[in-house]
């Protein structure tokens, strides 16, 4: 067997990495809401709007069917209230730190995991 056959295979598979670390990823969404930055700040302002009122209004919506349903008054209304002010808070902090709406938002290393050196992910460093 011939050693020089891998060689020349293996300095043709670093130089297609070599190629390929060089060119930007474009294989993930590169439009979309959560990519995107606000046209306006009328924009913003109207998005904050709609998340907090949306989600209260679910939240009244949910707690005076419940308490027709169940004959208990108002009280899981007010339960309701509170909790979709939360959720309505919750997603307008999720909006203004940049997590969006995905799946595993952590943008950082998990805990316990060695940080990559070449991974500026959650550092606030941009290169």
């Amino acid at each position: 067997m011939s050693d020089q056959r891998p060689e020349k295979e293996l300095e043709e598979l670093d130089a297609r990495l070599r190629e390929a670390r060089g060119k930007p990823d474009r294989s993930g969404p590169a439009t979309g809401a959560e990519n995107s930055t606000p046209g306006s700040a009328l924009g913003l302002a109207m998005r904050v709007g709609v998340e907090l009122v949306s989600a209260l209004a679910i939240g009244v919506v949910i707690g005076w069917l419940l308490d027709r349903w169940l004959g208990t008054g108002p009280w899981l209304m007010v339960v309701f209230i509170l909790l979709g002010s939360a959720a309505g808070v919750l997603n307008v902090y999720r909006m203004a730190r940049g997590f969006g709406y995905a799946v595993g938002y952590n943008q950082g290393p998990e805990p316990g995991q060695d940080q990559d050196p070449g991974d500026d992910r959650g550092t606030g460093i941009e290169g």
